[in-house]
Order: C-alpha cells, then sequence, then structure tokens
C-alpha cells in the first residue's frame, strides 16, 4: 500500500517541473545517451496522457558540446567553455525535438538568465509565454544561457537545481522533480555500506542539510547540497519536491503511482501568491537588514510586519521600494521585503519606536518598515519557536 504522503503527493501534482541533470543525459564518454532521452519522452507522455501539463530543465549543453566536438576536459577558459555550450545546446534541443516529435509533441527552447527573473516585467512575461506553449500541448525545455553567463557559469542562476526551484516558483507548479545519478538522500555517503536512503522530509533543516554528499566532477555543477537547497525553495514556496534517479527509465511513472522511490520533500505550507513568490526567491535584493530575535519571531512566527524598533544593522544601498534580505543576528537569511525606507533614513531610526520617527526625521510615512503584506518568508526552520 502506497504511503500516504506519496499519495497525495501524486493524486496533487497536475503542473511538474522536471529537471535533469548532465550525469544522467550523458555517458561516460560525454555524448547524450539518446535512449536516456527517449525513455524520459515516453515517461513524459505519460504524464501528460494522465491530464498533467509538464515542463523539463535540462543540464547538458557543455556535455553535449564537449561529445560533439571530441574533447575529454572541461575548457577552463570562459569563451571556450560558452562556445562549446553554444555548440551542445542544439545538440541538445534537437535530441529532444527528435523524440517527442514522434507522440506528435514539440519541443520549446526556452534559454534564461537570471536577470529574466529578477526583473518583474520580465518575470511575467516569461511566465506568460511558458503558459502558452502548455496551452499550445508543447513541452518548454529551458536551460540556464551559458553563452552569456559570466564567471565560469556560476553565477546567474548558479546551477539548473536552483533555476528549475526558480522555475517551480514562477509556474506555481505543484512539483518538482530533481532527476538525479543517486536514489535521492541518503544517511551517509550512498557507497558506504550500510547507507539507507531518506524516504521523506517533512522539513528541511540542519540535520537534513548535512546529509549532503556532493562530489563535483567534470561535467556537472550541481550536487546534493544544491538539490537540498532547491528542494528548500520550492516547498517553502509552497510545492513538493523530490529527488529521484534519473537512470530509471519508469522513474516518473513511478513516482505518479506513489511508489516509495528517491526522496520526497513535503510542502512547507500552502502556496504563496505570485507576487510573493517572485519577492521571495526571484528578485535581487539590494541591501541587507539585520534585526534582532524578537523582530524575527514578530516577522516569521507571527507573520507581522518589521518595525523600526527591531533593526539592528543595515548594509548595502537601497531607496523606498526596493527589496531587501531580512536576516538574522546570525547572518541567516529567513525574509525578503520591500523597503518603506531609504538606506540613509533607516540608518537614523534603527532600533527607535515608531513615534519616535517623526522627531528623528521630520516626518514619517509609514509605521512600518516593511509591511506585512510586501514581505515573503524563505526560512521557516530559522524562526524562533
Amino acid at each position: 500500500m502506497a504511503d500516504p504522503s506519496r499519495r497525495t503527493l501524486a493524486d496533487t501534482s497536475r503542473l511538474v517541473i522536471v529537471k535533469v541533470g548532465t550525469r544522467v543525459l550523458t555517458g561516460s564518454d560525454g555524448l547524450l545517451d539518446i535512449a536516456r532521452i527517449e525513455a524520459l519522452g515516453r515517461q513524459f507522455e505519460a504524464l501528460l496522457a494522465q491530464g498533467r501539463r509538464v515542463v523539463l530543465v535540462s543540464s547538458g549543453a557543455v556535455g553535449a558540446g564537449m561529445g560533439r566536438m571530441g574533447l575529454t576536459t572541461r575548457p577552463r577558459e570562459l569563451a571556450h567553455l560558452q562556445a562549446v555550450a553554444a555548440i551542445g545546446q542544439s545538440s541538445l534541443i534537437e535530441a529532444y525535438e527528435r523524440v517527442f516529435r514522434g507522440s506528435k509533441r514539440h519541443a520549446a527552447q526556452v534559454l534564461l538568465v537570471a536577470d529574466d527573473v529578477q526583473d518583474r516585467a520580465r518575470y511575467l512575461n516569461i511566465r506568460n509565454t511558458l503558459r502558452a506553449l502548455l496551452d499550445y500541448g508543447v513541452i518548454p525545455v529551458i536551460n540556464e544561457n551559458d553563452t552569456v553567463s559570466v564567471e565560469e557559469l556560476r553565477t546567474s542562476f548558479g546551477d539548473n537545481d536552483r533555476l528549475a526551484a526558480l522555475v517551480t516558483t514562477l509556474l506555481g507548479a505543484d512539483l518538482l522533480v530533481l532527476l538525479s545519478d543517486v536514489d535521492g538522500v541518503f544517511d551517509r555517503h550512498p557507497a558506504e555500506p550500510g547507507a539507507a536512503r531518506v524516504p521523506l522530509v517533512e522539513r528541511i533543516d540542519a540535520r537534513i542539510e548535512g546529509l549532503a554528499r556532493d562530489r563535483l566532477g567534470g561535467l556537472s555543477k550541481g550536487g546534493m547540497a544544491s538539490k537540498i537547497a532547491a528542494a528548500r525553495i520550492a516547498t517553502e514556496a509552497g510545492a513538493h519536491c523530490v529527488i529521484a534517479c534519473g537512470r530509471d527509465d519508469h522513474v516518473l511513472e513511478r513516482l505518479m503511482a506513489a511508489e516509495d522511490i528517491g526522496t520526497a520533500f513535503l510542502a512547507r505550507a500552502t502556496p504563496l501568491p505570485a507576487w510573493k513568490r517572485w519577492l521571495g526567491w526571484s528578485a535581487d535584493p539590494r541591501g541587507t537588514v539585520t534585526v534582532d530575535a524578537g523582530a524575527r519571531d514578530a516577522v516569521a512566527t507571527q507573520g507581522r510586519s518589521l518595525l523600526a524598533a527591531g533593526v539592528r544593522q543595515i548594509e548595502g544601498v537601497f531607496t523606498t521600494g526596493d527589496v531587501v534580505a531580512l536576516v538574522a543576528e546570525d547572518g541567516c537569511e529567513f525574509a525578503r521585503g520591500l523597503v518603506n525606507y531609504s538606506e540613509a533614513e533607516l540608518r537614523r531610526i534603527a532600533g527607535l519606536k515608531t513615534e519616535r520617527i517623526a522627531d528623528e526625521l521630520g516626518y514619517c510615512p509609514y509605521d512600518e518598515v516593511i509591511h506585512r503584506d510586501n514581505l515573503a518568508i524563505t526560512r521557516r526552520d530559522h524562526a524562533a519557536g
């Protein structure tokens, strides 16, 4: 009998984001594994036949380019690395289109950089475009635009696990599936004798984060730590997440049948409004505001606004209406919001009770530094209580 949590996860997932990693898509020679892509195509068709909608976030461009060019090591120079990514991207999308065409579907290539989701107008435009593609019955194939990203392809989104999580929040998806070369999170390194898979995570905390066992190689940028971080984003925004083995040619079908495979992370809350999903995870903070324990508790657990009395430190340069990150006194970020005061004003009123703001500034346009309607909690486990 299926675990009730697994059954709920399968039954409620109508829009599914699937991220597949380089290690799943390529063989040891760096070439694309066409059989694996064909298996993904069959599984996607099965999900679509169930009335679900599917978006694919696919790594593999650099690995595919290396294979096509006969390279055995990942280029170190940025321009060469980006050239290889461009070569591989065409190979990657060709493979998906060939497979999907067999079931009278089409692949739509969508290449993104961080600015695309940080800017509110572009964020909304991308969301509308992806929704239109889904309405057409097309499978969007999303990847980071490695050809124009900078700093060794490690800025922008950082890795495709995070990109997949942001796509999940952007579309308000029900489920994020991260397909890797291991079957989920283990209580020790999977290669160690007696290692046991963690089947279900109801809350991502320091213990769960400590189970990450990264082993970065020549092709892949992500690791278990990045997948758990992506799971945190998805679950805090109201989506479930599963990390599972993409080398199982029926993994998606088995997940939708509520089988106990991989590691399932249950959503922490009801889905957030689209506005707060952008605010919490896609918007680019212009500064950081450190608050005391009382303010942290009021904001994160009591759903209250941030007042000047709880502000302890300000970093960055920002103005009224900018997005800022809220951090506890230990430096851990737990929320983001739209600030009602500029950095210069906030420095003057930090620690003051609300009734003293007008005495200090000569005016008091807002009682709150950040109103609760303009706050998104990004990390609940760090909140007091």
